[in-house]
């Protein structure tokens, strides 16, 4: 019977170190809130292989006491609370005393710091927790921390490691997260000897957004500030044109702890319904001042969680400060675009949001006698409904709308006494027009496939629907569906590489850094759907050219859409790729409605029946079959 034994030290301190220290990101996270909790000014990150073999964090704060230094490396020491009360009232990143004991338990740490006071400072080294050097040192104020070889201890921890790339990439985000929670903090941050990213900390959030997220998602800004219940609200959403296409462009903060709170995120897309377009999701830095003694901040390893004592407050609070910031924001900025004054001193009351809204419901039934006064939302609404009308055909250019992906090509049934007779021209077969695969002898067994019976294009119902003729039968086949179809396959199969439109004018896309590594990751893949993508400085790409196909879509919209759904599955597995491939069969495909070709036509069917496609991805029939019986009971030709 196996006996119950106390763990060694060892043992309790790499279990416990794997509950915070996850991966170098983590390592980032815990120092860089040490350094802001000490009053720093000024941080600096410096990471190689992704934070692999070597991460500093540098700053200008306070620096630790030469008798503390050994202390900070015990685990749950601590200067941040004293007793059971301090947890209520909770008003520092740090305060578990965790972060250095774990960094040093599953790494190799050097440590210097200095503190006004003292001449000299102190310098430490540890390795898997266990001091190896300690002496004076002549530095500047603060401290510098230094991490090498992160898990070389830990063999199984180390590799589920990802990537260099993602893995700085991770740090990049949280760096990136930071910066926007302390605008009045310089920071930078170095990757591989490469500046990446630097802050004013002219204490402005503008310019650290700036700095982070760049000139295009800055220009798009509203400013909020509002305050409820006990609760305010202060920072900037995005107008409701510039929405996203995903949600990694949304930031919330409570009292600038970074967070994720499915309250706050709510709260912020409802404040935008009917103003945003299905699909698309607003962006936000948007931080929470709250009483602390109202959160809890201690139920997560990370502490990238919290928990509200009352979720009501808030969500009201998120809620009505975003409404009321795109009511007196947006709506002044889009129609007085000369007449800019930003609304930072004006709050409207709770009553006054829901009577401007419920006014502006009203306004918006009669629009269409106003086209002067559309609001943001409507003229986008028109403009899309513009780009997706189809045109006739003029009489003048009957070819105006042909589809470029179908040529002619005749199917008739394939006979030897076709093949044989002089009076008739060649019967050219479906598979005329692929090389023909070796022969081999097939067994007397084997069933063949029955050859492509010949059929006739009787017309075309509403330029939906083919009026297919064949074996005495007729066919109705819906050309969009059917199309599509074959267009899936083969883009599953990858025989179908989408035709690139270069872009007159190539430019720079902002993406998240999980975006930017699935661009990376999947360079090949993107360029098979069509995307011509460069990469710049992390994480940012350059885009010379999109899918032939879908250039009705906006580019940067497509690309950040493909690219959130690659990151958030696997490449290896066919399955997450296929909502990806439904969308370019979908838009590469002759569309219902449309002018076609009689060739057009004929060659679809002939596709379709060579290669059985009888039903759309969606699962819809790609056709319908009416057989001449039926049809004579319907005329009542027979009984």
């Amino acid at each position: 019977m196996a006996e119950i034994s106390i763990l060694s030290k060892e043992v309790s301190e790499l279990i416990a170190a794997g509950e915070v220290i996850e991966r170098p990101a983590s390592v980032i996270k815990e120092l860089m809130e040490n350094s802001i909790d000490a009053g720093a000014k000024k941080i600096t990150v410096e990471i190689k292989n992704g934070g692999r073999t070597y991460m500093r964090v540098t700053d200008s704060g306070k620096g630790i006491q030469p008798d503390d230094v050994l202390t900070a490396f015990i685990r749950h020491a601590t200067s941040k609370i004293h007793d059971r009360f301090d947890l209520d009232n909770i008003s520092t990143l740090g305060f578990r005393g965790e972060a250095l004991a774990s960094i040093s338990a599953v790494s190799r740490v050097e440590i210097i710091t200095k503190t006004v006071d003292y001449d000299f400072g102190m310098h430490y080294v540890f390795e898997a927790g266990d001091v190896k050097k300690c002496e004076d040192v002549g530095c500047p104020d603060g401290t510098t921390i230094t991490v090498r070889d992160i898990f070389f201890n830990v063999p199984a921890r180390l590799k589920f490691l990802k990537k260099d790339v993602s893995e700085g990439n991770a740090i990049a985000n949280v760096v990136s997260k930071i910066a926007l929670s302390h605008p009045e903090i310089s920071f930078k941050f170095i990757r591989d000897n490469r500046s990446e990213l630097v802050t004013p900390g002219d204490g402005k959030l503008r310019s650290a957004i700036y700095a982070v997220m760049g000139k295009t998602f800055t220009a798009s800004l509203i400013p909020v500030d509002y305050s409820l219940s006990g609760v305010s609200v202060k920072g900037y959403v995005t107008k409701p044109l510039m929405s996203k296409a995903n949600r990694s462009f949304q930031n919330f903060y409570v009292n600038s702890r970074y967070v994720k709170s499915v309250t706050c995120m709510v709260a912020l897309e409802e404040a935008y319904r009917n103003s945003i377009m299905t699909g698309k999701f607003p962006g936000c830095v948007l931080n929470l001042e709250i009483d602390p003694a109202c959160l809890d901040v201690n139920v997560h390893p990370a502490k990238l969680e919290i928990r509200f004592s009352d979720e009501k407050p808030v969500y009201d609070a998120v809620y009505f400060a975003v409404k009321n910031a795109l009511m007196l924001g947006d709506k002044t900025m889009e129609a007085h675009a000369a007449e800019i004054a930003p609304p930072a001193q004006k709050q409207l009351t709770v009553s006054e949001i829901f009577n401007r809204a419920e006014r502006e419901k009203a306004y918006q039934l009669t629009f269409d006698s106003t086209p002067a006064e559309l609001t943001p939302n409507q003229v986008f609404k028109k403009a899309l409904d513009a780009a997706f009308t189809v045109s006739k055909p003029s009489e003048d250019d009957p070819e105006e709308e042909r589809n470029p992906y179908l040529g002619r090509f005749v199917f008739k049934r394939n006979t030897p006494e076709s093949a044989d007779s002089p009076e008739k021209p060649q019967k050219i077969d479906n598979k005329a027009a692929e090389p023909a695969p070796p022969e081999q002898p097939a067994p007397e067994a084997e069933v063949q496939p029955d050859p492509i019976p010949e059929f006739r294009i009787v017309g075309e119902l509403f330029r939906t629907y083919i009026v297919v003729e064949m074996n005495d039968d007729m066919y109705l086949v819906d050309k969009h569906a059917a199309h599509e179809r074959y267009n899936f396959d083969r883009l599953k199969s990858g025989v179908f590489k989408a035709d690139i439109q270069a872009l007159a004018i190539p430019f720079d896309i902002e993406l998240s850094y999980d975006e930017y590594t699935a661009v990376i990751e999947n360079h090949e893949l993107f360029n098979r759907f069509g995307f011509e993508i460069q990469p710049l400085d992390p994480p940012k790409v350059k885009l010379y050219g999109v899918p032939l196909l879908l250039t009705d879509d906006e580019p940067t919209d497509l690309l950040v859409n493909f690219a959130d759904r690659i990151s958030k599955g696997s490449t290896d597995g066919g399955e997450i790729f296929d909502e990806l491939f439904h969308s370019v069969a979908c838009k590469a495909s002759i569309r219902a409605n449309s002018f076609s070709r009689p060739e057009e036509l004929e060659k679809l069917v002939g596709l379709i029946l060579a290669n059985r496609l009888m039903y759309c991805p969606h699962g819809r029939p790609t056709m319908i079959k009416f057989t001449r019986r039926e049809i004579e009971k319907l005329f009542k030709r027979i009984v």
